[in-house]
């Protein structure tokens, strides 16, 4: 008997997720698997405050926290020292996870590799990765979903394009002068997408947005392009179903590449290597309207 098989009806799941942005955006399709298997199931989702926001208005979710709340089967989607800690005291008769997971002493039921999980030996994307466990817990194989995200109304204005010239390493950073050839080569209007602490002074010429992950949810799912470094926003970007380009230098594309969305990845040992005529080249190969 499968782990889901053994809760009763309206028992209380608690995911922990934690952090960061793209992994809590690859976080709702295994969310999604999971309610529509068992809709009757209370399901909050343990996230610090600063990335609540992605799971807002998502029905497959009952609530957010960030911290422990009582439930019948605990599920760490982290495996960080934190995650395993509240897990451990959330007495909770199931506590599952990776069994890679460090501590996973932990965890009444382990669950394995992604790859046994699918019945594949390929190197696994983030999404799928995150929907095995629930293959495992007895959501039946099928195909895994695009990420599921929710915002206000877009803005109203003529079509633009997102370009976010930042990235959480500087190796993972397209030069800014070269983000700025290819705003001024769009047929689009550009606006730069910035975080709390990223420095908007090489853009000062362009349209600028710094605002709160509720706004910025709603400025992505108005544009007609995304264009930018490996990082959270083009994963929110993808969940809306917008094309996206994203450049890749040490990070995985076939772990964190665009997921169920039209897309053009571009790749590098160095990010530096690519050029803005490539760049501009899959924009173009993009059914972009303008």
């Amino acid at each position: 008997m499968n782990l889901l098989d053994r809760l009763p009806s309206g028992s209380r799941i608690a995911v922990i997720r934690l952090r960061s942005l793209g992994d809590c955006v690859l976080t709702t399709p295994a969310l999604s698997l999971l309610k529509q298997h068992r809709p009757d199931l209370k399901i909050s989702v343990i996230v610090e405050p600063r990335f609540a926001e992605i799971f807002a208005d998502n029905p497959d979710v009952d609530e957010t926290r960030d911290s422990m709340t009582r439930a019948d089967l605990v599920l760490n989607l982290h495996g960080g020292t934190r995650s395993m800690i509240l897990t451990a005291l959330s007495r909770a008769k199931f506590r599952a996870g990776f069994a890679h997971h460090r501590y996973g002493f932990v965890y009444s039921n382990k669950i394995p590799t992604a790859q046994r999980i699918l019945g594949v030996t390929r190197r696994v994307h983030t999404a799928e990765h995150l929907a095995s466990a629930m293959f495992w817990l007895g959501v039946p194989k099928q195909e895994i979903p695009r990420a599921k995200l929710f915002a206000d109304s877009p803005p109203h204005r003529r079509p633009y394009a997102v370009i976010h010239p930042f990235a959480s390493a500087p190796g993972k950073a397209w030069p800014a002068a070269r983000f700025i050839e290819i705003a001024r080569n769009l047929n689009l209007d550009p606006v730069f997408l910035a975080g709390p602490t990223d420095d908007l002074e090489p853009f000062r010429d362009f349209q600028t947005s710094r605002e709160s992950l509720k706004v910025t949810k709603s400025l992505l799912a108005g544009a007609s392009l995304f264009i930018g470094n490996d990082s959270g926003p083009a994963h929110i970007a993808a969940a809306f179903g917008i094309p996206v380009v994203v450049l890749f230098g040490p990070s995985d594309p076939i772990t964190w590449a665009p997921w169920r969305t039209e897309s053009q990845i571009l790749i590098a040992p160095s990010i530096t290597e690519i050029t803005p005529a490539e760049l501009l080249s899959a924009v173009e190969s993009l059914r972009v309207r303008a």
